[in-house]
């Protein structure tokens, strides 16, 4: 797993020994993605929509998220924005600016290499810039072992 991080941004890389087709279901459905992820998303991945669910995360009980798909090339890239830990109960973060998450997809001899970045985090409130960025850099170390696991079942 690569790592390359500055404050404005993620980026994590990891190598699936799965067919691109395969890792491209799990990004792109949302039932398959919230499998993966861990919630249980409403609502459809395209372009333009939105899709929101629950994630329970220790010491915050159970937060809501909301993603709005932003562009989707099959089995190639998919990208979202969303508010990052967006997790204090009775806060309301739709006026804050998002952070765009993406996944880049591409076909190598072992399988797929999937990428995901993340970025934007200079625009977050400086409250909870900080955090926000060092909980999802965990949180992508994290899901991209998760996706790794359901891609390969």
């Amino acid at each position: 797993m690569k790592l390359h991080n500055t404050t404005d941004r993620i980026e994590k890389e990891i190598l699936l020994r799965a067919p691109r087709s395969r890792v491209w279901r799990a990004l792109a459905d949302a039932e398959e993605f919230g499998a993966w992820f861990g919630m249980k998303l409403q609502g459809t991945f395209a372009p333009g929509g939105r899709a929101h669910g629950q994630i329970a995360l220790p010491g915050h009980g159970n937060v809501t998220i909301e993603i709005a798909i932003e562009r989707m090339d099959p089995e190639s890239r998919m990208s979202y924005r969303w508010h990052p830990y967006a997790v204090e109960s009775g806060v309301d973060y739709s006026s804050e600016p998002t952070t765009l998450v993406e996944f880049h997809l591409e076909e190598v001899a072992e399988g797929t290499r999937l990428t995901v970045v993340e970025s934007g985090f200079d625009r977050i409130p400086a409250t909870r810039r900080a955090e926000a960025l060092r909980m999802n850099d965990a949180g992508w170390a994290e899901q991209l072992q998760n996706i790794a696991r359901h891609v390969a079942s």
